[in-house]
């Protein structure tokens, strides 16, 4: 029973719980740069390429009998996904950068200084009454 609990107690530790979350949107962010990169990036570099679909291109290493029997290396969509990659790594490093440069600026703050403790208040109290009371 002991096991349960302890798995209990990490499932619901507010890291794992900020991770599931992450992992989620960043599939949907994965989708959208991959959406980004196919249907936006790639037809205007296509264009320039000779009116070319990018994940047409690729070297043909041995013909076969139909097109689905050719050996072939699809290099185009190789590109496309280090394409992805990129725009999703400098997502990421902007995201970090920002994350990081509102983490210093709460560095930069300085602290309050303490309150001081009970004692040293009755202390201070104590100096301020001798003060006051005259000397004989």
């Amino acid at each position: 029973m002991g096991l349960v609990k302890e798995f209990k107690a990490f499932v619901m530790k507010g890291n794992i719980i900020d991770l599931a979350v992450a992992v989620i949107i960043g599939a949907a962010f994965g989708k959208i740069v991959s959406s980004f990169v196919a249907d936006v990036l790639m037809p205007p570099i296509g264009l320039l390429l000779g009116e070319v679909d990018f994940t047409d291109l690729m070297i043909t290493l041995k013909e076969g009998a139909t097109e689905e029997e050719n050996v072939v290396i699809r290099i185009g969509i190789f590109i496309q996904n280090i394409i992805d990659f990129l725009i999703i790594a400098f997502s990421v490093f902007m995201v970090i950068k920002a994350y990081q440069s509102t983490q210093k600026k709460e560095e930069e703050k300085p602290a309050p200084p303490p309150e001081p403790s009970k004692k040293e208040k009755l202390l201070a109290e104590i100096r301020d009454l001798l003060k006051d009371r005259p000397l004989s």
